[in-house]
C-alpha cells in the first residue's frame, strides 16, 4: 500500500529517490486516470472510459478488461504500450491536497523502496545544500501542478458531457477460466446520442471542450482490438524470461555423478 508523505526539509533533508524501473507499479491496475490533455495521444494508444466515482465520471485509460491486471505492463516491468499516462510516469509522486490546510502538497511514497539516503549510487537528493528543492524536484512539481489543473479542465468537460445524457455503459466481456463474463463498471460516449443532439447543445459540449473528450474516447474504442496482441506478447516475454531463469539456474547446479575429491596435502 502507498505511504504518501508531504515532502519537507524537516523530513527529507538526508534523502534522496531513485527513478523507478519499470512500471511494475501499475502490474496489477486495470484502469489508471487521465486527463483531457494526454488524449491526443493515449486515444490512440489504449481505449478511454468512464468510471463512476464519488457520484460522477471520471476519465481513465484502460489497461485491461479483467481487474487486477494490466496488459501494458510486461513481466519484468517494461511499458508495453505506445503512451505512458502522465498518472504513472509521476511515480513515486503525487500531488494530494489536504482539506485541513486548504491546499496541496507534493508528495511522495515513502512505501516504494525509491526513497534512500542522499549519497546513495543514482539517486536525486530532494534539497540542495542551501537552495531548497533541487532542479529534477522543481520539475516533478511543476509536471504535476500542470496535470492536476488541466484534471479540473477534464472533470467540467466530463461532467458537460453527463449532463448531455450521451454517457452509457459500455457492453463488453472477456473470456476468463470461468467461461464468458461481462465487464461491469465501464462507460463510453454513445454516437447516436450525441449526433442526435441539438445545434445549440452540440455547439454547448465545444465551447466546453467536452466534445474533443467524446470523439477522443470514441476513437480510442478502437483501441481494444490491440488486447489480443499484448495478450499474446506478455505470454512470450514470460516464457523467454522463464526460460533465462532457468538457464541462469543450472548455472550454478552441482553437477551429480561427477567425483571431485580434493587432497590438501598436495597444496
Amino acid at each position: 500500500m502507498p505511504s504518501y508523505a508531504p515532502i519537507s526539509r524537516d523530513r527529507h533533508a538526508n534523502k534522496a529517490y531513485l527513478p523507478p524501473r519499470g512500471f511494475g507499479v501499475a502490474a496489477k491496475e486495470a484502469v489508471v486516470p487521465l486527463v483531457a490533455a494526454e488524449l491526443p495521444r493515449a486515444a490512440l494508444a489504449m481505449p478511454v472510459a468512464f468510471v463512476m466515482q464519488e457520484d460522477r465520471f471520471r476519465l481513465v485509460a484502460l489497461l485491461s478488461l479483467q481487474p487486477g491486471q494490466s496488459l501494458y505492463v510486461g513481466p519484468d516491468g517494461r511499458w508495453l504500450g505506445a503512451y505512458i499516462p502522465a498518472a504513472l510516469r509521476s511515480h513515486p509522486f503525487a500531488l494530494l491536497r489536504q482539506e485541513a490546510a486548504g491546499q496541496s502538497f507534493l508528495c511522495v511514497d515513502e512505501a516504494s523502496g525509491l526513497v534512500v539516503d542522499v549519497g546513495t549510487p543514482g539517486a536525486e537528493p530532494f534539497f540542495a545544500e542551501a537552495e531548497g528543492p533541487t532542479e529534477a524536484l522543481r520539475q516533478v512539481l511543476d509536471f504535476l501542478g500542470k496535470v492536476e489543473a488541466n484534471r479540473t479542465v477534464s472533470e467540467r468537460a466530463v461532467a458537460v458531457l453527463a449532463a448531455a445524457d450521451v454517457i452509457v455503459p459500455w457492453q463488453l466481456s472477456v473470456e476468463t477460466p470461468a467461461g464468458r463474463q461481462s465487464v461491469a463498471g465501464l462507460h463510453r460516449i454513445d454516437e447516436a446520442r450525441l449526433n442526435a443532439l441539438s445545434d445549440e447543445a452540440f455547439l454547448g459540449l465545444r465551447g466546453s471542450g467536452a466534445l474533443a473528450v467524446a470523439y477522443a474516447q470514441l476513437l480510442s474504442m478502437g483501441q481494444l482490438s490491440a488486447f489480443q496482441n499484448l495478450a499474446q506478447l506478455k505470454a512470450r516475454l514470460a516464457q523467454t524470461q522463464a526460460q533465462q531463469q532457468s538457464v541462469f539456474d543450472k548455472s550454478f547446479a552441482v553437477p551429480r555423478g561427477d567425483d571431485f575429491t580434493f587432497d590438501l596435502t598436495r597444496l
